[in-house]
Order: structure tokens, then C-alpha cells, then sequence
């Protein structure tokens, strides 16, 4: 148990509607009545959003989450597979779970899987991701402007807006946040 006065940000809690992630917290005391902490909570479940209210010094149940890295080896009509770094066990993850981080991953890449009680509950990836560009349109000599870009395909299937001299075969990172490029690596 945790007070919420010691809750904060990033943190997990495991309340009687299920399993939640504290997405912002703020502690107020009005000028008459007690004092009450209001939090914004991620159902790590379903991912949506809801404020809750508790009063100051109440207890709550912190959940314990593991996060540990995984290697990811490849996708199949169970999931997702992936093998722990250090004990080399497998675990299939749902579809749900990974959700929009699939087009980000490759194999072989290693990834953090929070796990709570024994079951994944999420992915984390890093910032930014290295993916080889299969199909880019060639550029036509003198359609050099500043500024410009074109559709490119990526080894995962996503789709990115990258500048006209990407050319297949290349190295681009992403940023997994926003699923924009960044850089040409090689």
C-alpha cells in the first residue's frame, strides 16, 4: 500500500477497477475542507483516460511491474513472440497488446515488456528505431527542392514521409512516438 500523498507520475496502481498508470497527479488543499489528491489515470487494460479523485493521506495498492528486455523473434496466429535477454524463455503477446507498435517491430530488435504478475501488459519501445526502406520511388534529377518529401516503405510494412534522396536499401531511424523520420543512418 502507498499513500496518495506519495503517489507520482509513471507509476502503477493496481485499484479495484483494474490495473492504472498514473499519468499526472495534483494535490490540493482548499481553504475550507480537506485536503484531496486528483489523479489522471491510464487503464493499462483498455488505454483510456479517466480522473479520479481521493482524499490526501488515503491508501492505495501500488502494483509491482516488471520491466524487462525481450528479444523479439516474430509474429504468428498466437501473437507476437518474444525471448527474455537472460533466462531465454518465450512469450507470446496478443495483437491488442502491442497495438500500434507492430509496425515498428523487427526482428531481432530488443524491446522492454512490462510485466505484472507473470502477464505482459504493454510494450515500450525506444525513441527511435533503425528500419531498412524496401520500395522508394526513385528521384528525378533536377526535382531537388528543399524541403520535399515522398512515401516510402519500410521492412515492417509502415509507410513514412522521408526527403527525395532516401533510395531503397537504405537505413532510416523513426521516431516510434510520432512515426516520423529522422535521419538516413545508412
Amino acid at each position: 500500500m502507498i499513500s496518495t500523498n506519495d503517489v507520482r507520475a509513471g507509476m502503477a496502481l493496481n485499484l479495484p477497477d483494474g490495473l492504472f498508470q498514473v499519468v499526472d497527479h495534483q494535490h490540493t488543499k482548499p481553504g475550507k475542507g480537506k485536503a484531496f489528491v486528483k489523479m489522471k489515470l491510464k487503464n493499462l487494460d483498455t488505454g483510456s483516460l479517466a480522473e479520479r479523485t481521493f482524499r490526501a493521506g488515503e491508501n492505495v495498492q501500488d502494483a509491482k511491474i516488471d520491466r524487462r528486455e525481450y528479444q523479439y523473434l516474430y509474429k504468428d496466429d498466437m501473437g507476437f513472440h518474444f525471448m527474455d535477454a537472460e533466462t531465454y524463455d518465450q512469450m507470446a503477446v496478443s495483437d491488442a497488446l502491442i497495438g500500434d507498435a507492430a509496425s515498428f517491430l523487427s526482428e531481432g530488435m530488443t524491446v522492454q515488456l512490462p510485466i505484472f504478475e507473470g502477464n505482459p501488459i504493454g510494450i515500450d519501445l525506444q525513441a527511435a528505431v533503425e528500419i531498412e526502406v524496401t520500395y522508394a520511388e526513385p528521384g528525378v534529377k533536377g526535382d531537388r527542392v528543399s524541403g520535399a518529401t515522398k512515401p516510402v516503405t519500410l521492412k515492417t510494412g509502415l509507410v513514412v514521409q522521408a526527403p527525395l534522396f532516401v533510395e531503397q536499401g537504405d537505413v532510416i531511424k523513426v521516431d516510434t512516438r510520432s512515426g516520423d523520420y529522422i535521419t538516413r543512418v545508412s
